[in-house]
C-alpha cells in the first residue's frame, strides 16, 4: 500500500484523496446515467453530488467517447456556462475543472466562468496552444495520456511496454509544462484511451509506479469499459466494479478519484484511510 503524500495546487492543498464528481452536460456521453442536458437536470445532479460529499466537481461539455458527435466552440463555451453558473449558484466554494482540450475553451472557462482546474483528455496534442494557455492562466492542469483522438485512440493500442511507455510521453509532456512555467500537474494515465482492456489492468497494477513522476495523481475509471467488458456487463451495472478499482488506486496513493457516483467513493475512501492509519 502506498503512502499518501500531500500536494499544493495553487489555491488548493491536498491533504486526503479528493472525490471529484462528473458533471456530464452533453446529450450523448459513453454513460446515459451520466448526461445532463437541462438546467434541472444539472440542478438535481450538483444537488447529489454536494449532499454526497464531493470536493470538487468536473464539467464536461464535449463527449471523447469514440463516435460522438462534433461540438462547436461556441455550443461548448455555452455549455459549460450554463453549468458554471449553476454549480456556482450553488457551491459557490467548491473547486470546478473543466474537461476541455480547446485552449480558447480553457481561456474562456478560467477567466470568464472562473473555473479552478483545467482537464486535458489529449495531454496538449490536440491544440498546440494548451499547454502556453495554461501558463498564462496560471491554473492547476490535468495531463493525460492519449494517442491520436477519440475517434481514433483504439486503433492506437501497440506498445513495446505500456507502463514504461504511458511513464515516458507522459514525463516528456511534464517537462514540457515545466519549460513553459506551469508547475501545478496533476498525472493521470488516461485509462481507457488508446489502451486496450489488458493494458488498462496492467497499468492498474503498476499504478504507484506513476509517483516516479512526482505529481499528484488523477485516475478516472468510473463506469469504463475496462469494468463492464470485464465482468461481461453493462455501464449500468458497473458501480461495483467501479468501487472495486477505486479501492485498489486508493491503495496505490492517488489523489483524486474521478467519478460519477460520489458517494461509494467517499465511503471508499473512509474505509481505506482506516487501513492507512495502522
Amino acid at each position: 500500500m502506498a503512502t499518501f503524500k500531500s500536494y499544493t495546487l495553487g489555491k488548493f492543498t491536498i491533504t486526503r484523496p479528493w472525490v471529484m464528481g462528473i458533471l456530464n452536460v452533453t446529450p450523448d456521453s459513453f454513460w446515459a446515467g451520466s448526461r445532463c442536458d437541462t438546467q434541472q437536470a444539472i440542478e438535481q445532479r450538483v444537488a447529489t453530488m454536494i449532499d454526497e460529499g464531493a470536493d470538487a466537481i468536473d464539467i464536461g461539455a464535449y463527449s471523447t467517447r469514440p463516435g460522438a458527435a462534433e461540438v462547436t466552440v461556441h455550443d461548448e463555451m455555452a455549455r459549460l456556462d450554463r453549468a458554471m453558473h449553476i454549480v456556482r449558484a450553488m457551491a459557490p466554494d467548491l473547486p470546478t475543472s473543466v474537461d476541455t482540450f480547446r485552449a480558447d475553451v480553457a481561456q474562456f472557462a478560467v477567466e470568464q466562468l472562473g473555473v479552478d482546474i483545467i482537464n486535458d483528455v489529449s495531454g496538449g496534442t490536440l491544440d498546440n496552444d494548451m499547454f502556453a494557455t495554461v501558463a498564462r492562466l496560471r491554473v492547476p492542469y490535468v495531463l493525460m495520456h492519449m494517442r491520436g483522438t477519440p475517434a481514433t485512440m483504439q486503433q492506437l493500442t501497440d506498445y513495446d511496454n505500456v507502463v514504461a511507455d504511458v511513464l515516458a510521453d507522459l514525463r516528456v509532456k511534464l517537462d514540457k509544462l515545466h519549460d513553459c512555467g506551469v508547475r501545478d500537474v496533476l498525472i493521470d494515465p488516461g485509462f481507457g484511451f488508446s489502451k486496450t482492456l489488458e493494458q488498462n489492468y496492467q497499468l492498474m497494477a503498476r499504478l504507484a509506479d506513476f509517483h516516479q513522476l512526482k505529481a499528484p495523481l488523477l485516475v478516472g475509471i468510473s463506469r469504463k469499459s475496462m469494468i463492464y467488458k470485464a465482468l461481461d456487463c453493462t455501464a449500468d451495472q458497473a458501480l461495483n466494479g467501479t468501487t472495486v478499482l477505486n479501492t485498489l488506486a486508493l491503495q496505490a496513493g492517488t489523489h483524486i478519484l474521478r467519478v460519477h457516483d460520489v458517494r461509494p467513493a467517499v465511503e471508499a475512501r473512509t474505509l481505506v484511510g482506516k487501513i492507512m492509519d495502522y
